[in-house]
């Protein structure tokens, strides 16, 4: 653990936080539980450590519920080249992310401000939403998405009913990229 004044930073599982129950004004997970192979379980987790009324703010990979059947099918197309290479060995899956960030990413992230910048809707283009982002955002992104074993998927509808079922009301999405982010309150 690392502890001073105003900050704590604990390494621990999302099970075994090692925070009492109620005790926290605000938590966020951007980014991760759709990793774990329990996300209900751990939204429940983070619920019982704050405290009531006090916000959570999610970001869970979506489901592309809100794409064309077109989109889904590539995104299926690339998942087949996940799933090969997250078990693949670390330095090999690095390379292999970095060349996929070069090669898809940054052309397709370009093409998509070039679409934009002549005045029409770069919204159907796979990686859009990475036109305004820096090369390095796309690195990593890439790392994440190709390199991990486990990713999960959620519709909006899921990611509704898991808040609630772990007690969060008051509930809104943003509608825009990076879908489904989701802030609910704990009841």
């Amino acid at each position: 653990m690392i502890d001073d004044a105003n900050v704590s930073f604990w390494n621990a599982n999302v099970g075994q936080m090692p925070l009492p129950d109620n005790s926290l004004d605000f938590a966020f997970s951007l980014g991760v539980l759709h990793h774990v192979p329990d996300t209900a379980g751990a939204i429940r987790s983070v619920a019982s450590k704050l405290k009531q009324g006090a916000p959570f703010l999610i970001y869970l990979y979506y489901a592309l519920d809100n794409r064309p059947w077109w989109y889904r099918a590539i995104w299926r197309f690339s998942n087949s080249f996940r799933t090969i290479i997250s078990r693949l060995p670390p330095g090999l899956r690095l390379v292999i992310s970095q060349i996929i960030a070069v090669i898809i990413y940054w052309p397709l992230a370009r093409f998509a401000a070039l679409v934009e910048r002549a005045g029409f809707s770069p919204a159907a283009i796979p990686l859009e939403s990475y036109r305004h982002r820096k090369f390095y955002v796309m690195r990593t992104d890439a790392y994440d998405r190709f390199c991990t074993t486990l990713e999960q998927r959620f519709t909006r509808q899921q990611v509704e009913q898991m808040l609630a079922g772990a007690g969060f009301g008051e509930i809104s999405f943003s509608d825009t990229v990076p879908y489904w982010c989701a802030v609910g309150k704990k009841r």
